[in-house]
């Protein structure tokens, strides 16, 4: 008889995908600002003022940020799940993260529509 661990709340497939997923939204959207930046070097205040003036950069930049966040939530919460034992300061880990994950994401959104 085999006798089986159960940890955790078997996220895999999702989590993967989600990383997977984030990472390209991340990637095509680095590749478009370094791109936008390059073509209009060197990009003063008013550049970047008419940039994020333009709705569709600043819902760009709340994807972007949106699939950071996600991304970083997957990662940080499995590193604490695979490796803080206490079930208590784990969860208090969790939290933190997740309060201060929210903190930037409503950061980011108070920024690009103030």
């Amino acid at each position: 008889m085999v006798n089986r661990v159960i940890t955790g709340a078997h996220y895999g497939m999702r989590d993967w995908l989600a990383q997977r997923i984030t990472a390209v939204i991340m990637a095509a959207y680095s590749l478009i600002v370094v791109v936008v930046v390059t073509l209009n070097s060197p990009l003063k205040y008013e550049g970047w003022k008419a940039l994020f003036s333009q709705g569709a950069m600043r819902v760009a930049t709340l994807i972007f940020a949106l699939s950071l966040a996600w991304h970083a939530w997957v990662g940080v919460r499995d590193i604490l799940m695979d490796y803080i034992k206490l079930d208590g300061l784990r969860l208090a880990l969790q939290v933190l993260t997740l309060l201060l994950i929210a903190s930037y994401v409503g950061w980011t959104i108070q920024v690009l529509w103030r």
